[in-house]
């Protein structure tokens, strides 16, 4: 009978409704954190449960937290780069974030006032240091940035497949020898080739 009654529970679509019982406690703290963000308690809720850091394990969550408080439905991506997704980070090293925006919204410092105002965020004890982008708008012709993302970035979150198949024709193009990397006297660049 029970097993039925679960049956016919996933056969029905789901209604959006539902009663959850919690800890007065902490119900008290959705409400005024829910307050505090103008918004109602159910809506404060469902947008903490739909977060693209709910799943991952921390410090990601908060990092990926903290771009999409930044840029709410506009985060395309988040993409951990550059010596430390490496491996070979020294103890000055920061963490390189690379935060994936929507093109219509607008790179502006704004961002990063947005994002300094926030509690310092450390992984690893590498500070992590923000870099706001929109996705490459020409493929053929990227950036050394999008170069160096596409050969050792790890992507932490994605809405899409915009991003993997951005970094996937970055890296294409790099295997095509259309785009080469070169170190001179210790600094690393990449250079388009004909």
């Amino acid at each position: 009978m029970q097993n039925d009654t679960i049956r016919n529970q996933r056969e029905r679509p789901a209604s959006g409704r539902f009663v959850l019982r919690i800890d007065p406690f902490l119900h008290g703290t959705l409400r005024a954190r829910a307050r505090s963000k103008g918004v109602s308690l159910n809506r404060y809720c469902a947008r903490e449960l739909g977060s693209p850091s709910s799943e991952l394990p921390q410090p990601a969550a908060a990092a990926v937290g903290r771009a999409h408080s930044i840029l709410a439905e506009s985060l395309l991506g988040v993409v951990v780069f550059g010596s430390w997704a490496r491996g070979e980070p020294s103890s000055e090293s920061d963490l390189d974030i690379l935060l994936i925006a929507d093109d219509r919204l607008p790179i502006a410092r704004a961002l990063y006032r947005q994002w300094d105002n926030g509690p310092v965020l450390q992984w690893d004890g590498h500070v992590v240091e923000p870099h706001f982008v929109h996705l490459p708008t020409d493929v053929e012709a990227p950036s050394g940035l999008w170069a160096e993302v596409a050969i050792d970035g790890l992507v932490l979150f994605q809405r899409g497949l915009a991003v993997s198949r951005a970094l996937a024709g970055v890296r294409r193009r790099i295997l095509e020898e259309r785009l080469s990397h070169r170190v001179v006297h210790g600094n690393s660049y990449w250079v388009r080739e004909p």
